[in-house]
């Protein structure tokens, strides 16, 4: 198959989890006989920070407008498929750019589903607009349950199928190295996510002076007021992770709140640390029991005190147990294999108004 994806970043991993997500992803497609092509848009602040300027499993191109794209009419044209990613720049006029050229299966992969249907229902097209989604064949999602149907009936979408986020089990595993933290969280900063951070972290910090915890990650303000036990990394990359992980006896998993209210939305980094059999302690929502089972393979809790009282235990069987579950379904070989299926089973309709420029906004 040849696979034409436009996406946020593969290069530079710097702020973002799309570029962990996509190649995990995409080098596990490509283990399977296929050609990709990946093009992202070269923006200042991922040029800065590329750590991966040249996969070797793909072919990466920059493009550095929206009129650059027609240099690769040919190549989406003919694709067997095309993927817009959300949060592309441009993504609605990319996304009709698309739909207009490719004669193959187009599909839009939202990495961000309950951020991407919140931003629709305020009337914000900065990346998908309700005119572009029924013209996807499909709508592949990081969120499962309810949310399919709603973007079925509510929008429109012809097939609208959950793609989990997965990990890359050669990456992500656990290191035989000392224990330097004794609750890890790796995440850039949000808004809606720091109230959990503060409760589920911060607070039992203040609590626990004796043990050692760090948050990763960066943009987090200067304002906050790190308690002393908590270690700063502003920016902790992909080849590093595994290390993070296995250097913690405990990590957190904070989820977005709109994530939170759609449920059936596992981050990238829940399935990351537990392959790397770090015992999780997560935030709550609809669906995770349906991924990891609570008390066997993963830990939730909702107040400071319930973090406190995991940390005076021992759960490294908690951390194996999530390992041996996630190794077994959610690695990226998997993924790479439901994307195959979705992409060959998808119905393929005659492009609209093939041959069109892609339209620029003045």
């Amino acid at each position: 198959m040849k696979l034409v994806v436009l996406g946020l970043s593969l290069s530079s991993a710097w702020g973002n989890g799309h570029a962990t997500t996509y190649r995990a992803l995409l080098r596990a497609f490509a283990a399977r006989g296929h050609d990709i092509l990946f093009l992202e848009r070269d923006v200042p602040w991922y040029a800065d920070h590329r750590d991966l300027p040249a996969p070797g499993w793909c072919r990466l191109e920059l493009y550095p407008d929206l009129n650059a794209l027609e240099q690769w009419r040919g190549e989406i044209e003919t694709a067997d498929a095309v993927i817009v990613g959300s949060y592309v720049p441009d993504g609605v006029l990319v996304g009709e750019f698309v739909q207009r050229t490719a004669r193959g299966v187009t599909a839009f992969y939202d990495i961000d589903t309950p951020v991407t249907l919140a931003k629709l229902a305020r009337s914000d097209f900065e990346y998908l607009s309700p005119a572009v989604i029924p013209g996807y064949h499909l709508y592949l999602s990081f969120t499962g349950g309810p949310t399919l149907r709603r973007l079925e009936q509510d929008y429109g979408s012809p097939t609208a199928r959950a793609l989990y986020c997965s990990v890359d089990a050669d990456a992500y595993q656990p290191l035989d190295i000392p224990k330097r933290w004794d609750l890890s969280y790796l995440g850039t900063y949000s808004d809606d996510r720091q109230p959990t951070l503060e409760r589920l972290l911060i607070e039992p910090a203040r609590r626990l002076p004796h043990l050692n915890f760090v948050v990763a990650g960066p943009q987090y303000p200067a304002t906050i007021d790190w308690p002393a036990n908590v270690e700063r990394i502003e920016h902790c990359p992909p080849a590093d992770h595994a290390a993070f992980y296995s250097a913690s006896r405990f990590t957190l998993n904070v989820t977005r709140a709109d994530m939170i209210a759609a449920g059936w939305s596992p981050s990238v980094r829940l399935f990351e640390a537990g392959a790397c059999g770090v015992p999780v302690v997560s935030d709550r929502w609809d669906g995770i029991e349906d991924l990891l089972a609570p008390g066997r393979e993963i830990i939730l809790a909702d107040t400071s005190a319930q973090v406190i009282e995991a940390l005076a235990g021992n759960a490294e069987e908690i951390g194996l147990a999530a390992r041996a579950k996630i190794l077994s379904a959610h690695t990226a070989v998997h993924r790479a294999a439901e994307l195959e299926a979705l992409l060959s089973g998808a119905r393929v309709r005659e492009p609209l108004n093939a041959g069109y420029p892609i339209a620029v906004a003045e």
